[in-house]
């Protein structure tokens, strides 16, 4: 039987849309391979690794009829790379074999049984489902992503806070040392519902999602949450645990406010970061009327300073960062101007955009 018929670089998408998740080596091997189900002229192609599935469907000619299997997915990905994007390809079921044709190659790859492929098992009940565009929690998901924590032993900053509420969707991530928050409107009423989402989860989503025209359906179940866009559905577990208070943690009413240029903040922190101490990658920020000084120095005794003309009248404040943290705000924003707001040495400072509520990070000081 001819399982596929198409073009290279339309199975190629296909392929490399649901095999993200799939890990080279794995404790059980079936979970390296994606499982192909023809129905009638449908394919759907499916990859687990027990916690997060991921299922397409596509028209990818061949013959009509039932059928099902399961192949590695990363090695049919690396054959089909190799093979010219304007070529058609074809996969053919025989014995318990999977041939790939291309052109004048010809590959003969091992099949697992269909039956044997672990299906994540779907929650029975989800809350009313809601939708954003695509482009919107794509959006979402770059401004809070970078300050996940990575492999923390408090397993519940390991990913991002979904908060829908009223007709807010809101995203908080945090590793202890600083947080970031960004919402955005829903077009329907939806009833509080919080998760957390692994980091994978997150990763895998940023890399699906696009800019084009189109929505992502969203629904929340106790220990799962699921996802529909483009033609494909997204199944993950949840983070279990206890999100920190993010409200207590946003600082409020600051007396000192400088408004400035995102880019011009963002280059004077890139070059002083060069001659930060590698290890504590730390700046001092030097705000006095008029002027910010930004300075960073390292064991071999160097130094950098850099200045920058502002439009401020407050406290003379002298505070250091992980220059790490503000760079990584500055560069996953787009707005043209960035509002920085402190207290004193001490406080957390608060990096918002202007006359914008829907986001806020917090970055707490260190001593240097």
């Amino acid at each position: 039987m001819i399982v596929l018929k198409a073009p290279q670089e339309k199975v190629l998408a296909v392929l490399q849309a649901v095999s993200g998740i799939v890990e080279r080596r794995h404790t059980l091997p079936i979970l390296a391979n994606v499982l192909i189900r023809k129905s009638g002229g449908a394919l759907q192609l499916t990859t687990s690794d027990l916690e997060i599935q991921i299922r397409t469907t596509a028209e990818l000619d061949g013959d009509r009829g039932d059928f099902t299997t399961t192949v590695g997915a990363r090695k049919l990905i690396d054959i089909l790379r190799t093979l010219p994007t304007d070529q058609t390809v074809s996969l053919e079921s025989s014995q318990n074999k999977l041939i790939l044709k291309g052109g004048k190659s010809r590959f003969t790859l091992q099949t697992l049984p269909a039956e044997d492929f672990p299906l994540v098992q779907e929650a029975a009940n989800f809350g009313p489902a809601f939708s954003v565009p695509q482009k919107t929690l794509k959006g979402l998901l770059s401004q809070v992503s970078f300050a996940m924590a990575v492999h923390d032993i408090r397993y519940y900053l390991n990913g991002i806070l979904f908060v829908a509420e009223g007709k807010q969707l809101s995203l908080v991530a945090t590793d202890g040392h600083r947080l970031a928050f960004a919402s955005a409107k829903l077009e329907v009423e939806v009833p509080k519902q919080e998760v957390i989402l692994p980091r994978k989860t997150v990763l895998e989503l940023q890399r699906l999602l696009s800019d084009a025209e189109g929505a992502i359906e969203m629904q929340f179940a106790a220990n799962q949450a699921k996802f529909s866009f483009g033609g494909m559905e997204f199944v993950s577990k949840l983070v279990e645990g206890k999100f920190p208070d993010y409200n207590r943690v946003i600082p409020r009413n600051h007396r000192n406010q400088i408004t400035l240029g995102r880019a011009t903040l963002l280059a004077a922190l890139q070059r002083t970061a060069i001659l930060t101490n590698e290890k504590f990658k730390g700046v001092r920020l030097n705000i006095e009327p008029g002027l910010l000084r930004v300075a960073s120095s390292n064991a071999e005794q160097e130094e950098a300073v850099d200045e920058l003309d502002i439009d401020y009248g407050g406290d003379n404040i002298e505070i250091g960062f992980n220059v790490s943290y503000l760079i990584d705000a500055l560069a996953n924003m787009e707005q043209e101007m960035v509002k920085v707001e402190l207290s004193d040495s001490n406080s957390s400072a608060l990096l918002t955009i202007p006359d914008n509520a829907q986001f806020k990070y917090v970055v707490m000081p260190m001593r240097i």
